[in-house]
This record gives structure tokens, sequence and C-alpha cells, in this order.
């Protein structure tokens, strides 16, 4: 009998229920429409990431980032998934395995019109055990590890939006900076300008108004770097945040500001498309719900059970363990439900529509990942050019700004068109810095749309 069961279960544990789990296809292309001389795609996800942040070629930036995995509260909640996803798996797994138990009594029974007390003592070990036959167990164990590695995909794609969103925010408090230092040179060229037109005025050579517009253009200057200084202290205390700092214990000094813009290599390859951690826990979670399929099948199939006990019980403790007192057992159990108006076929269809759904998750995460690298490249060449045209407009109103003030110093020029030559000039500058914090800020967005950088070993 034990020779046929045990040859009945080496036959049987092959019976796997569930599907043969195969990654679903995904909409990648071979090469993206905003770059030239991109590979075709392949698998890639495990390549070494490295600092991106590196690439700014900024100390402070560096040093920031660094803490943004040790500090941040977002990182760390997702690592403690990813530990909770861990320690289901092992709890999976432990369910192959035979659960051995040991229990022990001692009881003295006496009383009523019996007057005879006795003792009674009972040692003993049991031991069940649920073979694995229709391949239940071990799809649990496959969804659960798939689960993990999925929770390992969501701490890698935390820490890199808490890196990402740290560095655009530490490109718009050097912005801030920058536009500070402007508007400080701004101010005082205004308190100059002021001077000179009160002079003419009291010389009765200039109009009271001349004197008006003079005062409006400080306060107006002066009111915009107030605006600046307030933006400069809401994203400083956005970096304390992402940094697991209270506002109030973290504060980062004016420095100049470094305006190094990675370029994306020529021959940039589409594969590190595969190392976002997005689409990777993405597949992973498709892998957990095929995993599911085969659970819900394996209802189909009686559940067997193995269970066994040896011990001991009688009445003297000094000779519990004779051979007399002995007890074991020995047994197998198997159920299966007959009919339950179709809740089986019930369960397996919605764990195949719940693997539909994270396929098509999945292959959205692929489309949503390829048009966010689209855009990243188009801003980064289109930005790229307008700071060139920036460069330009700043130089051409600067020079225009200091010939009309010329020029009103020698009563050539009344003193609107000096205000109009100031504010075009103002505004220029200003633009011009806007688009070389676009360019990092974009070149930030690149990075984290190719999973975290593009150098591959």
């Amino acid at each position: 009998m034990k020779k046929i069961l045990g040859a009945c279960t080496l036959i049987l544990a092959g019976c796997a229920t569930g599907p043969a789990y195969h990654t679903p296809s995904a909409p990648l292309s071979a090469e993206f429409k905003e770059a030239q001389g991109w590979q075709p795609a392949a698998p890639a996800d495990l390549l070494e990431k490295g600092p991106w942040w590196e690439l700014f070629g900024d100390a402070a930036l560096n040093a920031l980032a660094g803490l943004v995995e040790v500090n941040n509260q977002n990182v760390a909640a997702a690592g403690a998934r990813y530990a909770q996803a861990r320690a289901a798996v092992a709890e999976q797994r432990a369910a192959l395995f035979p659960v051995v138990t040991l229990d022990a009594s001692a009881n003295r029974n006496g009383g009523g019109g019996d007057t005879r007390t006795g003792n009674q003592y009972r040692v003993n070990i049991g031991a069940s055990w649920e073979p694995d036959v229709w391949g239940r167990l071990r799809a649990g164990v496959s969804g659960a590890q798939a689960s993990a590695q999925a929770s390992e995909a969501d701490l890698a794609a935390a820490r890199l939006a808490a890196q990402g969103e740290l560095a655009v925010n530490y490109i718009g408090l050097r912005l801030a900076d920058a536009q500070l230092a402007l508007l400080g040179e701004t101010v005082e060229g205004y308190q100059r300008v002021l001077q000179i037109t009160q002079n003419r005025v009291n010389a009765g050579v200039a109009p009271s108004s001349d004197l008006l517009q003079a005062q409006t253009q400080l306060a107006n200057a002066s009111a915009d770097r107030l605006a600046v200084q307030r933006q400069r202290a809401q994203l400083e205390h956005a970096i304390a945040i992402l940094l697991g700092k209270a506002p109030a214990d973290f504060t980062l000094a004016p420095a100049p500001w470094t305006l190094q813009v990675p370029l994306v290599p020529a021959g940039l390859p589409s594969t590190l498309l595969e190392r976002r951690p997005d689409i990777a826990a993405a597949e992973r979670r498709v892998a957990a719900a095929n995993a599911q399929i085969g659970i819900a099948r394996s209802a189909y199939f009686p559940s067997l059970s193995l269970g066994g006990s040896y011990g001991v019980a009688g009445s003297q403790l000094g000779g519990l363990f004779s051979a007399s007192n002995t007890l074991w057992s020995l047994g197998l159990s198997a159920a299966q439900a007959v009919f339950n108006a179709g809740a089986t076929g019930a369960r397996v269809d919605q764990a195949n529509a719940a693997r539909d759904v994270a396929v098509a998750a999945y292959r959205q995460s692929v489309l949503n990942a390829l048009a966010d690298v689209e855009d990243q490249l188009a801003a980064s060449r289109v930005l790229a050019q307008q700071q060139s045209l920036r460069e330009t407009s700043s130089a051409a109103a600067s020079q225009v700004e200091q010939q009309m003030l010329n020029r009103y110093r020698a009563g050539q020029v009344g003193y609107t068109e000096v205000v109009t030559a100031q504010v075009t000039a103002l505004n220029a500058r200003r633009a011009l810095l806007q688009a070389q914090a676009d360019r990092q800020s974009t070149a930030v967005a690149l990075v984290q749309a190719l999973g975290g950088g593009w150098h591959a070993r």
C-alpha cells in the first residue's frame, strides 16, 4: 500500500495545474522617433545604473542625492513593503514542508461519589503534510516571489522618483539664487537710474512723470525679488522633506549655479528602457497573476493530507514510556468539493481576467515609457536651440537698454523708451536663466524616463 501511494504521489507531482508563464509581448519599437542611431531593444533591466546625478557636476547635489535613500520616508516605506513581501515568500515556501507538533498534558481526576483519585499523563508528537500534488503550493511560492520582485522594483521606483524630485527642486533653488542675484543687480541699477532721474527733474530738464516711472520700475523689481525669495524658501523646505528632515533643521546656503547639462550619447541603446522599475514591477505582477490561475485551478482536484502521531499515556509518571503505554496513528485523508454551483470555475475565470488586466497594465506601462522618453528627447533638442536664441536675445536687449539709457542722459529720448528697454532686458535675462534650468530639469526627466541613466556595461 505504501509503495502504491508513493508511486502515485510521484506521478501526480508533475501534474501542475497552472499555465506556463511567458513574458507578455510589449509594443517596443526598434528605435526612438526623436533620436538617431538607436539599437534594437533587448532585456537589460539588470544593468548597473550608478549615481546618475553625478552627471550634472554639482558637488552639493551629489551630497544631497546620496542622503535620499537613507532618510526619505517614502523610500523607507517602500523598503518595508519589500521586506514584507520577502517574508510572505518565506511563509509560502514553509507550506511545502511537514508541520511537526509536540504536546504534553498531566491531569488529576477525582470527586463525586467515586472516592478514587487518579493521575493521567500524556506525551504526543505529531506531524502533518500536504503533498503538493497539483502544484498549488508551488504556484503560491512562485506568485509570492513574483510579488516580492514587484515590490523590489517599486522600491527602486520610489528611490528614483525621490532622487529625481530632489534634483529638480535643487535646480529650481539654484535658479532662484541666480534670479535673486540678477534682481539684486537690477534693483541697484534702477536705484542709480532713479537718482539720475531725480537730478534731471530737480534741474527742470525732465518732467515729474519720469521720476514716477523710475520709482515704479524700482518697486516692481523689488517686489519680484521678494517673490523669488518666497519660491526659494519653499524649494528649500521641499528638499528638507525629501531628506527626511524638518524644514527648520535644514538650510542650503546660496552657491554658484553649475550649468552643466548631460548630453545623450549618439548611440544611446533603447535597451535601457527595460531598466525602468515601473515596467519591471508591471511584468512581475503579470507573473504573480499567472500563478494565481494555477492556485484557482487546483480546486478542481482533491486535496490530500498525510498525518501521523506517536505518543505515550499512563497513570504513573515513572512507567509512562513503557511499551504498553505507546499510542500511534498514521492516516491519509482526501477532500473534494462535489458540488459548489460553479464557484470553482468562477474563481478560475476571475484569475484569468486578473492576468489579462495585469498584461494590459504591463503593455500600457511600456507605451507610457516610450512616450516619456520621446517627450524628453524632443524637449532636450528644442530647449538646446531655445537657449541659444535666449542668449542672443539677452545680449541684444542689454545693448539696447544701455543705448537708451545713454540717449536719455543726453536728452535724446523720453524716459518711456528707457522703461521699455529695461523691461525687455530684464525679461530676456530671466528667460535665459529659465531656459538653462529647463534644460537641466529635462535632463533629469530623461534620466528618469530611461530608468536611472544611460550608462551600460
